[in-house]
């Protein structure tokens, strides 16, 4: 019945029909473009992200850092107010009379006196009187101070954990990376099945060895990095890090040679100079500043 219907209508009015023809499969070759770019979408969603930890392993200062002019100033400042008003210390209850304890702390008392409020009325500056000249001869004995910069900063020993005292370092490695020598974190993939910080802890001990007494901060990532696909590449798989945050409490790097060629200890500024544009974009903000 329909086909008997529709060919009448085409002997009624061949032209009509002949159009209705030509847009049907004008339509038909318009949709093709657009369900190989949905076919071609999907294949895209469809494949998954190849998945990496990376540890950002971090040596945290062991020096206090070294305070600025001003807050020299106000500190001392502080100390001046807080000497001027505290009640005077009872040393007579906490000394024998004639002690060489009770001496000692009347030449400390007395050098802290002077620091904070200067030389005695009448006395100059860097003038002392016999009785404290005396009194300093019997305390050669004295602690020294430490030197603040470590034999490593002068040296340039990148791989020893007591330069830059002051300063966060962090663990880097040079890999090769598509026949490049580059610098990266530790970093490993992850197994079927495998927790991401199960997988960070492998691969930190594969790459660096179990020399180190490391400890993972947290079970969850710090930050997520999407390294850039190579120009080359045939697939459409992209690679995902998830770094997490670790510190070194004792023991030395020993790299895998087979992983990593060189390893160094590096603050976020040296950091910077040794990796590429894009790896430092990604991994800048998980680093501290000082």
């Amino acid at each position: 019945m329909f086909s008997r219907t529709v060919l009448s209508s085409c002997k009624r009015a061949p032209k009509a029909c002949l159009l209705r023809g030509l847009a049907t499969e004008a339509s038909a070759a318009s949709a093709a473009p657009e369900v190989a770019q949905v076919d071609a979408a999907l294949s895209k969603k469809a494949a998954r992200p190849i998945l990496h930890t990376g540890i950002i392993l971090n040596r945290s200062p062991i020096i206090t850092r070294t305070p600025t002019a001003f807050e020299k100033a106000y500190y001392a400042y502080q100390a001046r107010i807080h000497r001027a008003l505290h009640n005077p210390f009872p040393y007579d209850f906490y000394f024998k009379q004639g002690a060489p304890l009770e001496s000692l702390f009347n030449i400390e008392e007395r050098r802290r006196e002077r620091k904070a409020f200067g030389a005695p009325f009448g006395m100059q500056t860097g003038e002392t009187s016999e009785a404290e000249k005396l009194a300093e001869a019997t305390m050669r004995e004295e602690e020294e101070a430490m030197p603040r910069v470590h034999e490593a900063d002068i040296n340039s020993d990148l791989k020893n954990l007591h330069r830059r005292g002051q300063r966060n370092l962090y663990l880097l490695l040079q890999k090769q990376e598509n026949g490049l020598a580059v610098w990266r974190f530790p970093q490993g993939s992850v197994d079927k099945g495998e927790l991401l910080h199960h997988a960070a802890t492998r691969g930190l001990e594969v790459e660096c060895g179990d020399n180190m007494d490391t400890w993972i901060v947290s079970r969850n990532p710090i930050g997520v990095f999407h390294p850039p696909s190579p120009a080359n590449a045939v697939t459409a798989e992209t690679d995902v890090v998830f770094f997490y945050k670790a510190h070194i409490m004792a023991g030395q790097v020993r790299p895998n040679r087979t992983r990593a060629q060189d390893f160094a200890w590096l603050t976020k500024g040296e950091i910077k100079t040794r990796v590429d544009e894009d790896y430092w974009l990604g991994i800048k903000d998980m680093l501290s500043d000082f």
